[in-house]
């Protein structure tokens, strides 16, 4: 498993992870364990309600050694950061590698929509961006991933038997020939192992 990602280090320019029902608990467990210097930046969409407080964002970077804060309009994406979908927002990455936020129509009920940030993360990296689906209760993120296969970049999808809500990963992997398939400790190992080599 981690002789393919060794071969293919230094391509991935940004990674993207979509969950709802237990995403929290799950990005705790694979987000705070990374180095401070991890040189990646993420990307996250936690599906939320709308008015929610995102108080678990300062909690996150408390608990991260990487900073943790909420993506803002036209905000250029650094290395070493992880960025949140604000409520209620799509988070949209740009050609220039800047976010964007939109008020549109809800996608597979959300917004903001893990699609929405897959497919314009795909276009935006094409074959340098790893996508993540983590636990969740709909189908929300399959899309996505499948055009960030498809663009050549590196799908992974949490191991459903783990997942607190299988029905995201399942819906992944249903609809994507995936290339890992991961609990969330192997997950948090496999991002690590990218910038040791």
């Amino acid at each position: 498993m981690w002789q393919k990602a060794n071969m293919t280090t230094g391509k991935y320019k940004i990674i993207v992870i979509g969950a709802s029902a237990g995403g929290r608990e799950a990005f705790l467990k694979v987000l705070s364990p990374l180095p401070e210097d991890f040189p990646i930046p993420i990307v996250v969409v936690q599906h939320v309600h709308p008015t929610q407080n995102m108080f678990f964002i300062e909690d996150m970077n408390n608990q991260c050694r990487l900073a943790v804060k909420q993506a803002e309009e036209k905000e250029a994406i650094q290395r070493g950061k992880i960025y949140f979908a604000p409520p209620d927002y799509h988070l949209l990455i740009e050609e220039d590698k800047t976010f964007s936020l939109s008020f549109d129509e809800k996608v597979n009920y959300a917004r903001p929509s893990i699609d929405v940030l897959f497919e314009s993360a795909a276009d935006a990296y094409a074959s340098e961006i790893i996508g993540i689906i983590l636990t969740g209760a709909n189908f929300d993120g399959a899309n996505g991933l499948k055009l960030i296969k498809n663009s050549g970049g590196l799908a992974i999808v949490q191991n459903p038997e783990e997942a607190e809500s299988p029905t995201m990963p399942k819906g992944a992997i249903n609809m994507t020939k995936v290339d890992h398939i991961l609990t969330l400790k192997e997950i948090e190992e496999f991002l690590k192992k990218l910038v040791l080599f």
